[in-house]
């Protein structure tokens, strides 16, 4: 008598960079099983470095459709979350660079008159406009400030999703700092 296998408890047992090998060599199901999993990581981390909802619902939908072409390039030498982080960024990146292209403001805040501000608001706009100026760095400054901060990684895990040394993330979020004293 053939006992019952439980695939959802199957899939679950199955490391992300087994599904990526199989989704690259063209198995739907593991492919399927992928978007399933990270659709939520893919999503969250556009939102953050987008600063928009609508926005990041588009980049997470684009990046599952180029996911299936990108899963290719997939080698399995880094964790399968810092591949696709670095996939998810790009795509914010293309959508950013089209957006101002077409002359587009990525960042609108609504003003708030001072004499209206209550204490969560003033730290809500000081905060808006913190992170408004760190959009305005260098790529390089920007992404590492985010992904330390935002992202709450240290500096070698933000190495290796741009491909760069523990030290030169260090350096960038140094550079930041001093870019960030004269925009703000």
């Amino acid at each position: 008598m053939p006992a019952f296998v439980d695939q959802s408890a199957l899939s679950a047992a199955v490391p992300d960079a087994s599904l990526a090998l199989l989704a690259a060599g063209g198995d739907r199901a593991a492919f399927g099983e992928l978007v399933e999993r990270h659709y939520d990581y893919i999503f969250r981390i556009a939102c953050k470095w987008s600063g928009k909802r609508s926005d990041a619902e588009d980049i997470a939908q684009d990046v599952c459709i180029k996911l299936a072409i990108a899963i290719k390039s997939f080698d399995g030498r880094s964790a399968f979350t810092s591949w696709l982080y670095r996939v998810v960024l790009n795509a914010v990146r293309d959508m950013q660079r089209a957006q101002s292209r077409r002359g587009r403001h990525i960042d609108r805040y609504a003003e708030v008159a001072p004499d209206e501000e209550l204490p969560e608001q003033e730290d809500a706009t000081a905060m808006k406009e913190i992170w408004a100026a760190v959009r305005q760095l260098p790529d390089q400054q920007r992404d590492a400030v985010l992904l330390v901060y935002a992202e709450d990684m240290s500096h070698a895990q933000a190495g290796e999703i741009m491909g760069c040394k523990e030290t030169t993330v260090s350096w960038h979020i140094h550079e930041a700092k001093k870019t960030l004293r004269g925009l703000l």
